[in-house]
């Protein structure tokens, strides 16, 4: 599962980066511009995405509005990242979902989401080998499988009743002796 990381090309971005792989979350990293983010986002399909409001936060809260609303987006987790204050008003009315965070505090999210993911991951693989193991066990002691009735894994169907004899065709008038199919000769060896 992955992250993506929308910030503009700044010094401290790198190190930023570092702060958020430290979660163990796979992190894919992008500027937020139109319409190569979108493009990477459908792409990657994150779990959640995260923007970093510290250089040109009109054009952030764009990106993320749009991120917010699209289809193929609207699902993932949204974090906000270094929000200036005099933005707060306007990111909370058109973001109500978005979570405006720290690094530290995304890095401890994304480790916890991380986590869960796994023990869901976990909990869906061992219940399909559960699965998987009671059919075959049902299939050796000749069983029906799960949500099959008995009778109906057994029975044969039913005979259908066959359609009565067409009358046969009327003569035409007699046609020309087919010629006669010769049958090819084996090759002579030189």
């Amino acid at each position: 599962m992955s992250v993506l990381y929308l910030a503009f090309e700044t010094n401290e971005r790198q190190n930023r980066l570092q702060k958020l792989q430290k979660s163990g979350a796979h992190i894919v990293v992008s500027e937020p511009r139109w319409p190569g983010f979108f493009e990477l986002a459908k792409r990657e399909k994150p779990f959640a995405i995260a923007i970093d409001f510290s250089h040109a936060p009109s054009h952030a809260l764009e990106t993320a509005d749009y991120i917010a609303k699209a289809r193929e987006t609207k699902d993932a987790a949204l974090f906000l990242l270094r929000v200036p204050s005099d933005r707060h008003e306007a990111v909370q009315k058109r973001l109500p979902q978005a979570v405006t965070v720290t690094e530290t505090e995304l890095s401890a999210r994304l480790a916890q989401m991380e986590q869960e993911a796994e023990a869901r991951a976990r909990q869906k693989k061992e219940a399909a080998a559960a699965a998987k193991k009671a059919a075959r066990a049902a299939a050796r002691a000749g069983l029906p499988e799960k949500g099959k009735p008995a009778a109906a894994a057994k029975a044969k169907p039913a005979p259908t009743a066959k359609p009565k004899a067409a009358p046969p065709p009327k003569k035409k008038a007699a046609k020309k002796p087919a010629a006669p199919v010769r049958k090819p000769q084996p090759k002579k060896k030189k």
